[in-house]
């Protein structure tokens, strides 16, 4: 094998294929001419990327990897690990995009002689997009790899170190912060050339940034444990509520370039989320993930462009800085027009003590508890008087008697403007309803805002059912919005258009929003918790609904009533000739795919995984202007009537067919899809036999944790098509029956809950 030749794992392999991790576990047992491991460890070895594929090519279970695969696991593969990978493809990517004559002039050369021209030309770029310190070599002891540190101490704020006195690559208090980027090595390069020439083949069909965001996208969703995002809907939001709202001064709304700060990027999504011309500022604690996002925000932008007198311009790129933004702040003298800022949560060594004295505590000393309170307090320190902040904060924050204080300070001054309460599952952790706040830096001579607005969308109702949808199908495409619902289990547009609403309108909305005397909240607790002061809105449309509520509970039963199975007639145990889902894909009666698409990652409505588990509509959430990380470059499953999904994690026994309604939407996560031809295969007795405990439990592998289905050991008894067909008759009808059954049970608990509602706040007599 050559040197430094790239590697893949197991998983690797599964997805390369097409298959299950089980099946690779089956050909090393199987297959004596299998690829031996040449690294990793005995529990989780790793293989030759070049030997595994010729070897799927030889055992005809692999036509051709598709490009993009082939550029992820060359990037996971690389000896100096996925991040250092990714650094050296985005600055080849930057060349690709900003000179493209350049890099085909390299790219025409050999190996060692492109490696080790290629760190010139890599410098002028970066210092063309990042400034003239980005295009400098690297220092002493920055060739080594950059590391990207795991998220075990600080809680969810997207990625960042934790805040020692002194980490690696953070500067002590007073040194400015240095470029993130640094042109690498002729050495470093060097390992890295075939995975840069391919990358460049990925850019000329999606566009540079596009594959870079799709190999950072691959990157984040392998290590989810050492990386905290921000939502890309949850980030368009935050910058859309920095936008100048209704009557801002004029001067506001026109300006032409704007500053944007976050002083906490993570992985730039926040930053990346900002819509219109505006200089970008940056400072990330840890360096690798710096210099990811200086690259993915570089990338973001647009191009060089030739000018009226022929010369080329590019627009401004952004300015990334490596520091702990408390302790050594990278910006000491920047006045921004907008922050936006996802802060750790919880930290307890954000350095109290050695910034006691701080001149950025103008609304008091931060407890050593309070540390979101110290974000704030910096982000209001950055701001240009008039400024706007929005940060994502815990709940705890906005009630805690230790910050008291500093939260009395903010209204008096009127820094603080709003308050909003976001459904559980907006952002991790998904459990949690998160709050924003929303910031105005005080002008001199203008008297401080009187009032406070506090809204609360945790508890926004989910679409109304339509009847013609049938039973517990909600119109729109919507899945049932509701608390406890796990990680985006609510309609995002509906909560989006709620915020902008209440923020812009400054409205008393029943249920959503208020805005409160300043007056009303300072009390001895300062609690600004929405929920403290919104009456929660009643369940089932208050006292006036609950007639509705219970004429349609009392018609679904009716029609449940009619869907009861007869009695069933007890019979001796049958012994059929059985086959499996992969003896079928492998007769062509029937074709396996896998799901890959997220909701709001296409323009199609997503059927999750959720969906498939509770019996509703496909999500249909509204593209995001930019794609979510990891799913610009790979084309969605579309359903077809017909086919029949499984989800293939947490041991349920759900299987749904697809009908006219359902069809046209994408695969999503965490489902397979057997696409049977009507002609060998009826769909509903595959979907019936796949949905047995005794078939799911021989076909299922199970961690210390988890249960995850292999759809192609599945079994169904050999039967002619007419035989089939009927007892597809009959898995219908339970289907029917089942859905029937989760629309009464929802409207019931409506119904109950509105009663209870009623009768304890005076609305509903017991009489």
């Amino acid at each position: 094998m050559p040197e430094n030749a790239t590697e893949v794992t197991a998983a690797g392999i599964a997805r390369l294929a097409g298959v299950g991790r089980a099946a690779v576990s089956n050909w090393r047992r199987r297959y004596a001419d299998f690829p031996q491991p040449v690294g990793g460890t005995g529990t989780s070895p790793s293989f030759a990327l070049s030997e595994v594929e010729q070897w799927l090519r030889d055992q005809g279970k692999l036509a051709e990897v598709p490009l993009r695969e082939r550029v992820w696991q060359e990037v996971a593969g690389h000896p100096a690990g996925a991040p250092q990978a990714l650094i050296h493809v985005g600055c080849a990517l930057l060349l690709v995009r900003d000179r493209p004559t350049a890099w085909l002039e390299l790219a025409a050369a050999p190996d060692e002689r492109m490696a080790a021209l290629l760190p010139q030309a890599l410098g002028h770029v970066l210092t063309a997009r990042l400034g003239p310190e980005a295009g400098r070599g690297h220092g002493a002891g920055a060739s080594d790899p950059a590391r990207v540190h795991t998220t075990s101490a600080q809680g969810p704020g997207g990625v960042h170190a934790a805040s020692p006195p002194n980490p690696a690559g953070v500067h002590t208090p007073g040194a400015s912060g240095p470029g993130s980027v640094h042109p690498p090595t002729a050495q470093d390069l060097l390992p890295s050339i075939p995975l840069l020439r391919a990358a460049a083949e990925l850019a000329a069909g999606i566009g540079a940034g596009q594959a870079f965001e799709f190999l950072l996208g691959r990157q984040l969703d392998a290590n989810p444990r050492q990386y905290t995002l921000t939502p890309p809907q949850l980030a368009e939001l935050m910058a859309d509520l920095a936008e100048p709202p209704k009557g801002a001064d004029r001067a506001a709304r026109e300006r032409p370039v704007r500053s944007v700060l976050d002083p906490a990027a993570g992985t730039g999504a926040l930053l990346r989320a900002v819509g219109g011309p505006a200089t970008l500022y940056a400072q990330e604690a840890d360096r690798g993930l710096a210099a990811l996002t200086a690259l993915r925000l570089a990338l973001a932008v647009e191009g060089p462009r030739r000018t009226a007198d022929g010369t080329h311009r590019a627009a401004p790129g952004p300015v990334v800085r490596t520091g702990d933004t408390l302790r050594a702040d990278a910006f000491p003298e920047l006045a921004a027009d907008t922050v936006l800022c996802h802060p750790p949560f919880n930290e307890r060594n954000w350095g109290h003590d050695e910034l006691a004295y701080d001149p950025r505590w103008e609304y008091g000393l931060p407890a050593r508890t309070e540390s979101e309170l110290a974000w704030v307090q910096h982000v209001l320190a950055r701001l240009r008087d008039g400024g706007t902040a929005v940060l994502l904060m815990p709940p705890a924050a906005a009630s805690r008697r230790s910050g008291r204080r500093i939260r009395a300070g903010l209204l008096r001054r009127g820094a603080l403007r709003a308050v909003i309460a976001l459904p559980a599952g907006a952002a991790p952790p998904y459990g949690v309803p998160l709050h924003l706040w929303i910031l105005c830096k005080p002008e001199p001579g203008v008297r401080p805002a009187a009032d406070l607005l506090l809204a609360d969308t945790s508890d926004l109702p989910g679409p109304a059912p339509d009847p013609s949808a049938g039973p517990g199908r909600p119109p729109g495409g919507k899945a049932p919005g509701g608390p406890g619902g796990g990680r985006e289990r609510f309609d995002w547009p509906a909560v989006r258009s709620a915020v902008l609403d209440a923020w812009r309108d400054r409205a008393d909305v029943e249920g959503v929003s208020r805005v409160v005397p300043v007056i009303e909240l300072l009390d001895d607790d300062v609690d600004l918790a929405p929920a403290r002061h919104l009456p929660r809105p009643a369940s089932g449309g208050g006292a006036s609904g609950l007639g509705e509520v219970r004429e349609r509970l009392t018609e679904t039963l009716r029609l449940t009533a009619g869907l009861v199975p007869p009695a069933a007639a007890p019979a001796a145990p049958a012994h059929r000739p059985l086959t499996t889902v992969g003896e079928l894909a492998r007769a062509g009666a029937l074709f396996l795919h896998t799901g890959t698409a997220v909701p709001g990652s296409t323009a199609a409505p997503v059927l999750t995984e959720h969906d498939v588990l509770t019996g509703a509509a496909p999500t249909a959430l509204a593209p995001t202007e930019r794609e979510a990380p990891g799913g610009a470059a790979d084309d969605p499953v579309l359903l077809e009537p017909g086919d029949v999904v499984v989800p293939v994690l947490g041991g349920s026994t759900a299987a749904r067919v697809v009908d006219a309604e359902t069809a046209g939407a994408a695969l999503g996560r965490n489902l397979q899809l057997l696409r049977p031809d009507p002609a060998a295969v009826d769909p509903w007795f595959l979907a019936g036999f796949l949905r047995g405990t005794a078939n799911h439990r021989q076909a299922s592998s199970y961690a210390s944790t988890a249960a995850r289905l292999d759809a192609r050991r599945l079994q169904l008894p050999r039967m002619p098509l007419a035989e089939q067909q009927r007892y597809g008759e009959r898995f219908r009808e339970l289907a029917a029956f089942e859905e029937a059954l989760r629309t009464a049970g929802r409207l019931g608990g409506q119904l109950v809950q509105g009663m209870y509602d009623g009768l304890t706040d005076g609305t509903v007599t017991p009489g």
